[in-house]
Formats: C-alpha cells, structure tokens, sequence
C-alpha cells in the first residue's frame, strides 16, 4: 500500500488493510494499482478479484481501464461493483455513454 501521492510505500499488505476497515465498519473502497494508473494497459483484474474476495468489501476498481472492452471485463467479473475511468475519457477512447451501455450489455 501507498499513500501521499503514491510516494510513501508502507509495509501493509492491501488485503490485510481491507480487513482492517471492513471490521472497522467499511463497506465499500476503491483499488487501484498504481502500476497500471493513468498508463491505459487495461485493469489488473486477478489482483482486484483477489481484493473483493478475500476482504468481503465491495470493490471500485480504478488504474488502467482503456477502452470499452475494459468495462465489459469489469462488468463480467460479477463482484467488482464499480470503476474508475479518467484518462481513456480525457483521450477519447471511449464515452461515458459507451461505458455505461459496456456495463449495462453484461449486467443482467
């Protein structure tokens, strides 16, 4: 885990983190991987899954997400709850609208 910007690494796992604020009274935290943030090369979903599951925390995925083939993956995942997107936006590779017809063509 990160803090201040990203620029002070801390020697607590993620997951171990998610546990303590979940039994803090926490429902729901956004995941980043700062590897992948702001770089367009697509979520890193296995690390995300692994998050959700092993915490019991609703999810909010953000780092990466490109294209609307990110948001379908996202969607089809089943237990991420939600993402971030902001530089696929900004760049135009992809609508808000397009996102959320993405989300909506996966969700039942």
């Amino acid at each position: 885990m990160a803090t201040r910007g990203w620029t002070d690494v801390t020697g607590v796992d993620a997951v171990e983190l998610g546990r303590r604020v979940r039994d803090a009274g926490v429902e729901r935290v956004i995941y980043t991987d700062i590897a992948r943030d702001g770089k367009l090369q697509g979520p890193n979903l296995e690390a995300t899954l692994r998050f959700a599951a092993e915490t019991g925390l609703d999810v909010t995925v953000s780092g990466g997400v490109s294209s609307v083939e990110d948001v379908r993956a996202i969607a089809a995942a089943g237990t991420i709850h939600s993402c971030i997107i902001g530089k696929a936006i900004y760049e135009g590779r992809l609508t808000l609208s397009e996102a959320v017809a993405a989300a909506n063509s996966i969700v039942p």
